[in-house]
């Protein structure tokens, strides 16, 4: 896994899904997702929604709860840290569908969300910016 700037960070744990012949929703709502913005190196706050239908795959909460808090150290507009996310849970789960809302705090009078989604479908993936 790659970080805003494309350097390694820690791995997204899994395990089996124990259900893998049932669709369900797992839902997991992050409150305390933390960057930096690129700009002025201030962090910025918000909540993380995370939701998914897995496949044969679960993300391991306690890895996710590390993964997410590297990036309170990173620079990145709330745009592509939020894609690298989705990028990076998709690729180490490989749910059926999965969507993720990062609602930030007002910064500079403006209140930020950004939704992305993953349908499970074969498509050309996002390629990151370096």
């Amino acid at each position: 896994m790659k970080n805003t700037k494309n350097q390694e960070i820690v791995e997204i744990e899994t395990f089996p899904n124990p259900f893998p012949g049932r669709d369900y929703n797992i839902d997991m709502e992050c409150p305390e997702f933390t960057c930096l913005c690129p700009k002025t190196g201030q962090p910025d706050f918000g909540i993380l929604d995370i939701s998914y239908v897995p496949d044969k795959l679960c993300i391991e909460l306690k890895s996710l709860k590390i993964y997410l808090t590297s990036y309170r150290n990173e620079g990145g507009f709330h745009e592509k840290v939020v894609n690298i996310i989705l990028d990076d849970l998709v690729s180490a789960c490989k749910p059926k569908k999965m969507k993720i809302v990062g609602d930030f705090n007002v910064r500079g009078g403006i209140h930020t969300t950004v939704t992305v989604e993953h349908s499970g479908k074969k498509t050309k993936t996002g390629q990151r910016k370096k």
